[in-house]
């Protein structure tokens, strides 16, 4: 009786785990020691250049203050775009949260500002959808129109409102709405106090660390509180939860999506109207905390809140970190941080330098000597100047976008049918 197949065992696939991929993975001890080894190379820094403002509480808070509306801006960009809408449009949805967000809040109060801020932002979404999703318009082009759009309808209406009757007597005028309340802001007791004495001494990494703490505890707006929630909402429903998975495979492959019963269009109306309404409470972020609806207000933030969603590579977690980022270099500009600047040079030149090591010891020759030589160029700029020019200070939110874009561009995947056409059995 012959062998059959069946009764010869195939041989052993190799193990996925026998070969390196060399593929570097990011587990919490990770993170956190490359935490540590960050915080000890700023306060290395802050020591040696004798630029307190780099991690003192009020450029941290105010850090906070300008990474909340880019990090919202680039939340509603994940929720669009994960369901395979591009939404370029985010601006101006920014711009429309603004407007009603101030006009509702000079005529009520400030949360039923946020209220009508999210809706103008969520009516926007709601047209961006109907372009991009019911007719199939290119969703680039259908972004930047709205972006031209919201910014002629609100400078429109802001003549019509703001520049007659009883809001011309309280200051309104034809680009700027009357004073609006604030919100509520939180300040941990005892604590902050505690941590501001800590600061004053300028110990190595300790009130670095104080500094940094005390910004994240002092007089924190609860719309700050709100956009947290908002980060582990999505996390939670995107990845957690079985209409975050519908919802993502309508940015995967719609046509397997809808091979499973999921209503494409459904989803992506759904998720284009929630990244509508998160611009728009991010538009109402930056006219509550100025207390006015300024026109170009929002002053591309959306456009580098989508940058940041790039940058954490469609999710919430990296988005948050870019953000921050964001924030602190638009802080920076905001505090006229001209100091500081001049000395981040140092730290850009040691991060390169960094950089340039770790590419050498993974073969990346040609990689190595790029970074080596910008290193080279900054520590120069920064041992032959004392300080750096206006323009460079203010161009600092812009500029770390595009560091952060390029350094980053190799590592990002987005989802395989994000901004592509979809029309309904288009895979039978």
């Amino acid at each position: 009786m012959t062998a059959t197949a069946t009764q010869t065992p195939p041989p052993l696939a190799p193990r996925a785990g026998g070969r390196r991929t060399g593929r570097f993975t990011l587990t919490w001890p990770v993170v956190l020691l490359i935490l540590a080894a960050a915080l000890i190379l700023v306060s290395a820094v802050r020591a040696i250049t004798g630029a307190e403002d780099v991690t003192s509480a009020g450029q941290v808070a105010g850090a906070l203050s300008g990474a909340v509306p880019i990090g919202l801006a680039g939340l509603a960009g994940l929720w669009s775009e994960r369901a395979g809408v591009v939404n370029i449009g985010l601006e101006g949805m920014m711009i429309l949260g603004t407007f009603f967000g101030a006009w509702a809040g000079w005529q009520t109060n400030p949360w039923l500002g946020v209220l009508a801020g999210v809706a103008g932002g969520a009516l926007g979404g709601l047209v961006h959808a109907v372009v991009t999703v019911t007719f199939g318009v290119d969703h680039i082009i259908a972004g930047v129109a709205m972006n031209i759009l919201a910014a002629g309808v609100t400078a429109y209406l802001a003549k019509r409102l703001f520049n007659v009757g009883e809001a011309a007597q309280k200051g309104g005028t034809p680009k700027q709405s009357p004073p609006i309340a604030d919100i509520k802001h939180f300040t941990v007791p005892g604590l902050s106090h505690w941590l501001s004495t800590v600061e004053k001494h300028h110990w190595f990494l300790l009130s670095d660390l104080a500094g940094i703490v005390g910004g994240l505890v002092t007089n924190v707006s609860s719309l700050t509180l709100v956009a947290l929630v908002l980060f582990v909402a999505t996390f939670f429903i995107l990845w957690r939860t079985p209409f975050g998975l519908r919802l993502r495979s309508c940015g995967e492959n719609p046509v397997a999506a809808e091979s499973l019963g999921v209503n494409v269009y459904t989803y992506k109306y759904v998720a284009v109207i929630i990244s509508g309404g998160l611009a728009g409470l991010a538009g109402v972020f930056l006219a509550i905390g100025t207390h006015f609806y300024l026109e170009g207000q929002t002053g591309g933030r959306g456009y580098i809140g989508l940058a940041a969603m790039i940058f954490g590579n469609w999710r919430p977690g990296g988005l948050a970190m870019g953000a921050g980022l964001f924030g602190y270099a638009d802080s920076l500009q905001l505090r006229n941080g001209g100091p500081s600047v001049h000395a981040l040079l140092l730290l850009l030149a040691l991060l390169l330098l960094a950089m340039a090591a770790w590419k050498f010891y993974r073969g990346a020759r040609i990689g190595a000597a790029i970074a080596l030589g910008f290193a080279v160029l900054l520590a120069l700029w920064y041992m032959l100047t004392d300080s750096v020019p206006d323009e460079v200070v203010q161009a600092t939110p812009y500029v770390a976008t595009l560091l952060v874009m390029g350094l980053s561009a190799q590592r990002l995947r987005m989802p395989k049918a994000d901004g592509m056409p979809y029309r309904k059995g288009q895979g039978g």
